[in-house]
């Protein structure tokens, strides 16, 4: 792979399996081929990955605890011309990932960012749930900090799009008890485990779920597709109340036609019955 600036590497994020390792790309081999390192969220899951496809390359780890001195170092190996690949364990890097931190580094220092795509769970998960999608919002994982955690579903209690979140097993029935306490009885879908053998999607609700995980132990790693509230239902308004609309304007200054013509507008009644109603 070649940049344009020849002086300066460049950045390429590759997305990775989720699950299936088949499911990596040509082009995705080709990077890591290519590069002068990688820098892996854990190298000993990303060298399985590269056993696979027989790829000798340097590593170096890059995560959440050492994303702000790493991030630096690699950072001027790139202003030295060298490139690097920054992977995830599974999915696509800054998503719900501190390679986030590390792409933004790179353009503030005009250092050269290109993507490479691959999986990313939630709309795996999204398409797979067969909820909308003509609208949703990515909330990833909530907050370890219970405090910070309510606060942010109180963020969300009026959300109408779809939500896709993140949860690990052993916090998932927490999790879903919050969501009821905010959301309501939701209707939720459960993705476990994509692309690999015991893929599975759970369509229920949040009542349901948390009855269902009472009951048995959660397994694997889940996305949780969360309906959007509901829209609100506003009362029909009778004819009554547009007249009552109508005086109100008339009590503004307005004329009595006026007010039935402006009124008709709004509310959909004939302009002929409120002014009828309004000489009476």
């Amino acid at each position: 792979m070649q940049t344009e600036n020849k002086s300066i590497g460049t950045l390429y994020i590759v997305g990775t399996p989720i699950g299936n390792l088949g499911d990596f790309s040509p082009r995705a081999v080709e990077a890591l081929e290519s590069c002068d390192f990688i820098a892996a969220e854990d190298t000993r899951v990303t060298l399985k990955l590269l056993n696979r496809f027989e790829i000798k390359k340097p590593m170096v780890s890059y995560h959440e605890h050492n994303r702000k001195e790493r991030g630096e170092q690699i950072a001027a190996r790139l202003m030295a011309g060298e490139n690097c690949c920054l992977v995830t364990d599974a999915g696509m890097p800054a998503v719900s990932d501190p390679g986030e931190d590390l792409v933004d580094l790179c353009h503030n220092m005009n250092i050269p960012v290109a993507v490479v795509p691959g999986p990313c769970a939630f709309v795996s998960a999204l398409a797979l749930s067969g909820m909308c999608a003509k609208r949703f919002t990515f909330e990833g994982f909530l907050s370890t900090s219970k405090p910070r955690r309510r606060e942010h579903l109180e963020e969300l209690r009026n959300e109408k799009r779809t939500m896709c979140f993140y949860e690990a097993p052993h916090k998932l029935l927490g999790t879903l008890k919050e969501m009821a306490e905010y959301f309501g009885d939701r209707r939720i879908a459960l993705v476990r485990e994509i692309t690999k053998i015991h893929e599975e999607v759970i369509r229920t609700t949040l009542f349901a779920a948390i009855e269902k995980y009472e009951a048995t132990d959660p397994k694997g790693e889940y996305v949780i597709i969360v309906d959007g509230a509901p829209e609100e239902e506003t009362a029909e308004m009778t004819l009554e109340q547009a007249v009552k609309l109508a005086q109100k304007m008339i009590e503004n200054g307005c004329g009595t036609s006026e007010a039935a013509k402006q009124t008709a507008k709004e509310t959909g009644f004939k302009k002929s019955d409120i002014y009828k109603m309004l000489l009476d």
